[in-house]
């Protein structure tokens, strides 16, 4: 099955979901160090975005999330994909400086279809996810 949508930073990337429907701060709610999220009551809490390629609505916060994105993947702990339903300049941009693939805007509510966990490709260059 193939979602397409908007391509935000191109590459090409496999690998495990990982899925929440929160938010996401990188500024404060992400340990750069570690690639662990640290934000008090967030469904991600203590997971680590390490090589996942992440599912989440939108970013929030600072606009120095981007240059937290940018530090984790010099610290070889960012998230080797984005997908976002509706991106931010914030989450945008950190993927864009860090070579992130990250798509965005899928035809499809993600939601209701991708569970984390499941081990798909986001093609950032061609504008799709597909999923086995």
């Amino acid at each position: 099955m193939k979602i397409r949508c908007r391509i935000i930073s191109k590459g090409c990337v496999e690998g495990k979901l990982l899925v929440t429907r929160e938010a996401l701060s990188f500024l404060g709610g992400v340990d750069p160090k570690s690639g662990i999220v640290v934000e008090r009551g967030h469904s991600l809490e203590g997971y680590n975005l390490k090589n996942k390629i992440l599912l989440f609505p939108n970013g929030k916060g600072s606009t120095v999330g981007s240059y937290i994105i940018y530090q984790m993947k010099k610290n070889n702990t960012a998230p080797c994909g984005i997908i976002n339903v509706k991106a931010n300049e914030v989450i945008a941009t950190g993927a864009i400086i860090s070579n992130i693939p990250m798509l965005d805007s899928p035809e499809e509510d993600p939601f209701k279809i991708l569970e984390g966990g499941m081990k798909i490709m986001l093609d950032a260059d061609n504008g799709f996810i597909e999923v086995d």
